[in-house]
């Protein structure tokens, strides 16, 4: 089937009603960011493709001062992705970057990104679209489709892909909240556990050498410092030299 047929079926397609609601579940089903995004990918390559065009789905999500996110409806998927990374720059790379639309239609006579265009070339690769999906704050994400053929996304493809974008970020948005919120919640308790073993081995260098706290602390402190040791670690030390149970908080019950 020629491209426009392509565009024909396309044309006359939308996002099901049953995927959107797929969208919503999945933020409650997924532990976390990257299996909503292994979820997300599989959901879009069902929904862009059509019985004549597969359409391979990958997914970039950016966040500050930690490593991207790379999730793929197949092997394939993730190995161009991954190749993305390493060279540092692509179409959806860009995309994601710049929150602008990247679209390739024949990787093999675009220049824009050649090397990773040579890199994917014994995939099969020609036809890449990348979307961006809007995120809060300094979060940023693409969808990215590979397909087969050159010049397999026309305007009506991408009208559908823009589409599953924007239903689709609204479940990202929830998604990498609840991921920083149960981050921080984890740090909190982390941090709870850290004080309370140091409040506990103070307590002890009181007892044995009569001191003050503030001098228990600056004895803590002396050590970590000499030890090259950190806090937590040479108060879990005295700790456990005293009784093997774990320190627990009431944060714990």
């Amino acid at each position: 089937m020629t491209n426009d047929h392509v565009e024909t079926a396309v044309r006359d397609r939308s996002i099901p009603a049953e995927t959107l609601s797929l969208l919503q579940n999945m933020v409650l089903d997924s532990a976390d960011v990257g299996k909503f995004l292994s979820g997300l990918s599989s959901l879009a390559a069902r929904a862009l493709s059509t019985p004549e065009r597969e359409v391979l789905c990958g997914m970039t999500l950016l966040l500050p001062k930690k490593n991207g996110t790379v999730a793929s409806s197949s092997d394939v998927v993730r190995q161009l992705d991954e190749l993305q990374y390493a060279y540092g720059d692509g179409p959806c790379l860009t995309a994601a970057r710049t929150q602008t639309p990247m679209c390739v239609d024949d990787s093999s006579s675009d220049h824009r990104w050649s090397d990773y265009f040579a890199a994917i070339s014994a995939h099969g690769v020609q036809s890449i679209l990348a979307i961006p999906i809007p995120l809060d704050g300094q979060a940023a994400c693409a969808l990215n489709l590979y397909a087969t053929a050159p010049r397999s996304f026309g305007s009506d493809s991408i009208k559908l892909a823009h589409q599953f974008a924007r239903e689709a970020s609204q479940s990202l948005r929830l998604a990498v909240r609840i991921a920083h919120l149960t981050e921080t919640g984890q740090n909190l308790t982390t941090a709870m556990h850290s004080r309370t073993t140091i409040d506990l081995a103070a307590g002890i260098i009181m007892a044995q050498n009569k001191c003050s706290q503030e001098q228990a602390m600056m004895i803590l402190k002396a050590a970590s410092s000499g030890r090259n040791t950190k806090l937590r670690d040479v108060a879990t030390a005295i700790v456990t030299s005293i009784t093997p149970a774990t320190p627990a908080t009431h944060f714990d019950e």
